[in-house]
């Protein structure tokens, strides 16, 4: 099989932020249902969904739901109730992610409204408040890196569905995703050797995520040389564990090992997505569950994948066998 691996990011990935109450079991049931809505492309019903955990919850929501709802209002056209989830979580809880909400392309049809410069005023004023006492030189640097990062991405699902997974159009994407992220690794690769793996409290939750994007996208060498960095940093608290478990498994499978933590999808040359080749599959949810990583099943359910084990183990010996042929 001829394979392409890859880190999917989207609206529905996001970092955890919640409240001291743990939210009702039919919070989470609801939630799972909105995100598999959201995939299928069925944004009211996605929507309702959200709406409907909320209010199972007392009107309360993880910050990232919110967010996420609002994506999906937006997709479903009721402009005021994306924008009151992204008020609600700018005022109440001073989100600042600026740099995604400018290109969440989930989000493109509120960019017309007269209420998006004020939300975008908003959430920029959050984020100049949370980035007080920061290196804000390079905070400037890696918010540009981010944008550059992230911003053609955000395009490949809506370009694959219009022309097609071998147009010229999507490898025309991929020959400007490669260059952004040659240019990228250049600025982040100065800094990592000239500082180390900086902290959020340094430069920020963002540009301390953005280091681990860029290295994330980076050619099998470099990923080798700054592993070790990442993982000593994760040691003293100034890298997240979640995001290591990433890294280490995408070198593990590039190198012809098996991953750990199950965060590598491939994807056949019919169009078939599956988890690569994965280490003692039976304890994957404990593995993730120690790195702040959700269960299998709700993670590969964004590529429309149930999580099997008996199956995987009937896989494996097929997948090492690709595998070799495609390091040869």
């Amino acid at each position: 099989m001829n394979l392409k691996r890859f880190l999917y990011l989207s609206c529905l990935v996001a970092s955890a932020h919640g409240y001291a109450q743990a939210p009702p079991e039919l919070y989470s049931e609801y939630i799972k249902e909105a995100n598999k809505y959201y995939d299928n492309k069925e944004y009211q019903k996605s929507a309702n969904a959200f709406t409907n955990a909320f209010a199972s919850f007392g009107g309360k929501g993880y910050v990232d739901d919110r967010y996420n709802a609002a994506c999906s209002w937006s997709l479903a056209g009721n402009t005021d109730s994306a924008f009151f989830q992204l008020f609600r979580i700018a005022e109440k809880t001073n989100y600042s992610d600026l740099n995604h909400l400018a290109v969440d392309p989930d989000l493109e049809p509120l960019r017309k409204d007269n209420r998006w410069q004020s939300l975008y005023n908003l959430v920029k004023a959050n984020k100049e408040k949370n980035e007080a006492g920061l290196n804000k030189s390079l905070v400037a640097i890696l918010d540009t890196v981010k944008i550059e990062d992230q911003k053609y991405r955000m395009q490949i699902e809506s370009i694959e569905k219009k022309y097609g997974r071998q147009s010229k159009e999507i490898t025309t994407l991929w020959q400007k995703i490669k260059e952004n992220d040659s240019a990228n690794l250049l600025k982040v690769t100065v800094i990592l050797d000239k500082y180390g793996w900086l902290g959020a409290e340094t430069i920020g939750v963002e540009g301390n995520n953005t280091l681990f994007l860029v290295i994330q996208h980076a050619d099998i060498e470099t990923q080798q040389k700054y592993l070790p960095m990442m993982r000593e940093a994760v040691k003293t608290k100034r890298a997240q564990p979640s995001s290591l478990a990433m890294l280490e498994d995408r070198v593990a499978i590039r190198t012809g090992g098996k991953q750990i933590y199950g965060s590598q999808i491939a994807i056949s040359r019919d169009g078939k997505y599956y988890v690569d080749l994965l280490e003692d599959p039976d304890n994957v949810d404990k593995r993730r569950a120690e790195v702040g990583l959700e269960s299998m099943s709700s993670y590969i359910s964004h590529w429309k994948i149930k999580w099997d084990v008996e199956e995987h183990k009937k896989m494996l010996s097929e997948l090492e066998h690709n595998q070799k042929i495609q390091l040869k």
